[in-house]
This record gives C-alpha cells, structure tokens and sequence, in this order.
C-alpha cells in the first residue's frame, strides 16, 4: 500500500520538476574508460555544450546529460573514469545552458548521479530502477531507494529524481502490473517525477499504460522517456506532464548521430 500520497513534487522545496515541459537528451560519445571510448573530453565537452545549447536557444526546458555511447554498461556501480568525466561534462553544461540539467548514469547507478548532482549543481537525477527487481541485459538489477534517498539527504538535498516505471530495455520482475509499481516506485521509492517509456530507446510509450501510470500516482508528474515525435507529442501532452525526447531530434532519426536544426525546430513548434 502508498505510504503517503501527499502534495505534487512542484510543493517540495526546491524542486521545480513539474514545470519542465520539454527534456532534451544530451547522449554522450563513449566516455574516457570504457570498452568504445575513442574521442577525446574536450572534443566531448564542446559536442555537449554545443548541444545543450541549441536545445535551450529552441525553447527546451532542460536537458539530461546521459552516458549513451559507454555501452556494453555496467549495471550499478560504474568506474570512477565515468563519474569523473561524466562531472566535468555535466558542469560545463549547467555553466553553459542557462536551464535546468539532468543526469543519468547508465545503467544504473543512482548513486554516481547524486555525487554528479553535488558537485555540479544539477537539478535532477534519472534513475531507471529504484524501486524492484528487473532482468536486463546487465543481469537482474534492483532498487537501492533507501540508499539513495539517504545519500540525496546528505549531498543534495533539493536535487529531484526521476525514476522510470518498467524501464526499457528490461522485464519487471517484482511488480508486473504498471500501475501498482508506479505507486511503489512514487511513495515507497521516493520518486519526486515518473517516467514511463517504450520497449526500448527510440519506442513510443503506450498510451494506455501513461494513463494507467497517471491515474494511479496523480500526484506526481509524469515524464514520457522515449519515442516522442513531434507528430505524438501533443497526444502525449495530453496525458503526461513532460516528454523526454533524443532520437526524434537527430538526423535521420538515429539516436547516435548529431542534432537536425530543423527537427528540433518542428518539434518545439508541435509541442508548444
């Protein structure tokens, strides 16, 4: 049963998660100490900057810093080469943006991303499981909520966290029914924002399981992660607080590749 279905997460002080409307994803190239890395962080750093800028100049409301490109990930405890490159990144990002900045430290590791979060001022964090057990192709990964809300408290305390519920990529384990792991993932797990996303990257969400997901949790907001197009995200809007949106805005759809002006222009135009 919830613990506590209290005020929306715009009520807690500090965390303006709920007026973010539209997240860009900053996908980061292999980093430092990973299998793939190739590019060097300066070059790494300028990509990023750059990036996060023309989403800020379009009219995005924030951007989250991800280590896409340090895939095969490790599954909740990355090397200290990633939390050190990933710090260095993210903050030339919140020095450059002028909008709220996120991080998500793949595949898992809430922890890095608090540590990310203190030193450079992010605002949010996203946590693709902090409450339950989900079989991934990292192997069975579960919740660490109460760590985590702990290490929040005494590092950041007015950083928010976004946690997705039945993450892509991934086969929930502990709670099947969307619905019932969004409210332990809300007032059990302490997540101040939800996230619900397709099968996989780049995969619309279903409709259906959005409203299930809001209708359970109406105190919360709720954050579609992956396949918004600027053709879905009004239906999306409809429903859901904010998108979460990579893929769409790169050329030729392929979430690897740089960013289209055009595309993140028609998708702000849609959206807004």
């Amino acid at each position: 049963m919830p613990l506590h279905k209290g005020r929306r997460a715009a009520d807690i002080a500090g965390k303006n998660v709920v007026k973010l409307r539209l997240i860009g994803m900053v996908h980061l190239p292999a980093l430092p100490g990973s299998a793939r890395a190739a590019m060097p962080m300066a070059q790494i750093i300028r990509r990023a900057v750059s990036e996060a800028r023309q989403l800020a100049d379009a009219g995005f409301d924030a951007v989250i810093v991800e280590n896409f490109g340090d895939a095969p990930f490790h599954a909740d405890c990355v090397p200290a080469e990633t939390i050190a490159g990933m710090s260095v990144v993210v903050d030339h990002v919140v020095q450059a943006a002028q909008i709220s900045v996120g991080a998500n430290v793949l595949r898992n590791d809430g922890a890095a991303g608090v540590a990310i979060a203190a030193a450079t001022g992010a605002a949010f964090i996203r946590v693709n499981v902090l409450s339950g057990v989900y079989a991934t192709d990292q192997g069975f990964i579960t919740g660490r909520a109460a760590e985590l809300l702990a290490r929040r408290a005494a590092a950041a305390p007015t950083l928010a966290i976004a946690a997705d519920v039945h993450v892509k990529h991934a086969q929930p384990i502990s709670q099947p029914d969307i619905a019932l792991a969004a409210e332990e993932t809300a007032y059990r797990g302490g997540a101040d924002v939800l996230i619900v996303s397709g099968v996989a990257t780049g995969s619309p969400a279903d409709l259906d399981q959005v409203r299930r997901v809001a209708k359970a949790v109406p105190d919360r907001p709720i954050w579609i992660g992956s396949g918004v197009t600027a053709e879905s995200v009004k239906d999306y809007l409809r429903i859901a607080d904010g998108v979460i949106v990579g893929t769409a805005l790169k050329k030729g759809g392929k979430t690897t590749a740089d960013l289209d002006s055009r595309r993140v222009r028609e998708f702000v135009k849609a959206a807004r």
